[in-house]
């Protein structure tokens, strides 16, 4: 029995071990390893097929640089040619405060403080600036610096600074034609005037150079090059002698009358073309440390004002077009007082008996009035929205303001009355000069320009040429001897005009400042010209339109005809018989 157990259990110590080979495991890994290499054959076809972008996006992040090219703003001149607006070329200098601290940082200060100095910089803030950013891989230290400045900056070879190109603007100009021109920014990009409301057009395309780039910054392949397209040049209207001429004159009168501003607006009647607009007090535009609100305001387009006697014609020529008078018609003034109301109306000085002419020529607010209150209230209204007040002036520069027209149900006698002699309404100056070229065009009203036009701009008539001819010599008549804008005539020429004082609204009615105002064209004979002037607030005794705005209207309009060749025209009509009564006093306004 002992035997037959040893027996067995040798026989147990002998049996097959269990194969190497399993089948199903073997297909299991067979399965595992072949859904690994579709996986990777999947995620490589994915990549390199559907969706390789983001893979060479992180490799171009990598190698591709793009340098811009900067293009050159568009040049802005005068109708003659003259540079008024050009774009010169300078640089920025830059910093790379990651590469500046991998070089050994700010050690050598020596040439750090050279460098600030060379900019116009604090030492210690130049270096504080660049120590709160030494995490940035792009900063700037300075821009649009002079090319001498940049060849310096150069010459330091401080490690992470470079130099970029930029372009800057540069006014020839200066302050005289700084309102209209505008300015631009840092960026080379308009903030007022021309260049504000043409920037798409003088704004050029910059080119674009594409490159590859080894680690060491060794360019090893150009990819695409993008030419840069120059930005387009502007031709204005204005002719720049003009514009010195105006601008000097308004700035002697601020000085002289101790105004808080001036302004001239001059237009070519025949086209609508924009002569000269100047305001002062001015800015250089080329000093940034000039760029202060109150002398940027163009107010030739954004003050509006009570246009006070200037906007008597127009009320004659209502009630010429309406049938309500004409160059006969006499009206009686009375002693110069005129009950309307609750409210008086006074000349300034009697005038009696007058017809149109007379009227005008001595201003007459009673004249006008009764002129006004015999025609209903949109006749009025009607011409003055017709020769362009309340209305854009079509220069299209940003800013610019509307006036204000009143817009009633229901009018007194009174309002009706203040109507014809320039209160109760508010037009800025441009819109003013429109008017009075309307009539210098024989009642063609045309929008302004501020470019230089190759044809005349199609106009609309809005009065008849009888009517507005006759006007015409009714203003002449204004600059006679006699007449309260004698001050406005010009030596040769037969000149027309209307001067204008109005009292400048305030909080609950009028303040104690005025406004002096002087309007009118020449030559009568062929209007070219029209003109506007205003001075804003003057002090002292002078404050009438007679006596301040009227001379510089002469002084500049004498100039203005010269400087054109427009040949000397008086004596070439009879002027009109003026119907009036003997004895009456001939003070002007």
């Amino acid at each position: 029995m002992k035997i037959f157990k040893r027996q067995q259990s040798k026989n147990q110590r002998r049996q097959k071990a269990p194969p190497v080979f399993i089948p199903w495991r073997f297909g299991v890994i067979c399965a595992c390893v072949a859904l690994a290499v579709l996986a990777l054959v999947g995620r490589a076809a994915y990549i390199q097929v559907l969706e390789p972008g983001k893979l060479i996006q992180e490799g171009d992040m990598r190698s591709l640089r793009v340098k811009a090219m900067p293009s050159a703003r568009g040049m802005i001149s005068d109708r003659n040619g003259e540079s008024l607006a050009v774009s010169v070329p300078v640089q920025a200098v830059w910093a790379d405060p990651v590469q500046i601290f991998k070089n050994g940082g700010l050690e050598q200060q020596d040439r750090w403080y050279a460098l600030a100095d060379v900019l116009g910089l604090e030492r210690r803030q130049l270096l504080s600036h660049i120590e709160k950013n030494k995490q940035r891989r792009f900063i700037y230290l300075q821009r649009q610096v002079s090319p001498a400045m940049a060849a310096y900056v150069g010459k330091l070879k401080l490690p992470g600074v470079g130099l970029k190109d930029e372009s800057r603007r540069f006014y020839p100009a200066g302050e005289v034609s700084a309102h209209l021109i505008g300015v631009t920014g840092i960026d080379s990009h308009g903030l007022e005037g021309v260049e504000r409301t043409y920037d798409g057009w003088l704004t050029g395309e910059p080119g674009r150079r594409t490159v590859r780039k080894d680690r060491y910054g060794r360019v090893v392949e150009n990819i695409s090059l993008k030419q840069r397209e120059p930005g387009k040049p502007l031709i204005l209207s204005i002719d720049q002698r003009l514009q010195a001429v105006a601008y000097r004159a308004v700035k002697q009168a601020v000085a002289d009358y101790r105004a808080t501003s001036a302004t001239i607006v001059m237009v070519d009647v025949r086209t609508g073309e924009i002569m000269a607009m100047v305001n002062a007090p001015s800015y250089n535009p080329n000093n940034r440390d000039q760029l202060q609100s109150f002398r940027m305001r163009n107010r030739a387009i954004t003050d509006a004002m009570e246009p006070g006697s200037t906007i008597k014609p127009f009320v004659v020529l209502a009630a010429m077009e309406n049938g309500v008078a004409d160059e006969d018609t006499i009206i009686d003034t009375g002693n110069g007082i005129m009950q309307v109301g609750g409210s008086r109306v006074r000349d300034v000085s009697k005038v009696g008996k007058a017809n149109l002419a007379r009227i005008l020529q001595k201003s007459s607010n009673i004249g006008v009035s009764k002129l006004s209150l015999a025609m209903p209230v949109d006749a009025v209204l009607g011409m003055y929205s017709s020769v362009g007040l309340g209305d854009a002036s079509g220069i299209n520069l940003i800013g610019e303001a509307q006036g204000f027209f009143p817009d009633r149900r229901r009018w007194s006698d009174f309002e009706r009355a203040t109507l014809a002699f320039g209160y109760g309404i508010s037009v800025t100056p441009i819109q003013l000069a429109r008017a009075y070229a309307t009539l210098g065009s024989i009642g063609i009203n045309r929008p302004l320009s501020i470019l230089k036009t190759e044809q005349i701009v199609p106009g609309r008539q809005i009065a008849s040429v009888e009517n507005t001819r006759k006007l015409l010599n009714m203003l002449e008549m204004v600059t006679g001897k006699d007449g309260s804008a004698k001050r406005a005539a010009v030596p040769g020429y037969r000149v027309g005009a209307k001067t204008g004082t109005a009292k400048k609204a305030a909080a609950g009615g009028y303040s104690d400042e005025y406004v002096a105002m002087t309007a009118g064209l020449a030559p009568i004979s062929n209007p070219r010209i029209a003109m506007v002037v205003v001075v804003n607030e003057p002090q002292g005794d002078k404050y009438y339109g007679g006596a301040i705005a009227a001379p510089i209207f002469s002084e500049v309009m004498e100039s203005a005809l010269q400087i054109l060749n427009v040949p000397p025209d008086a004596g070439t009509n009879e002027k009109l018989n003026i119907v009036h009564n003997r004895g009456n006093a001939h003070a002007g306004t």
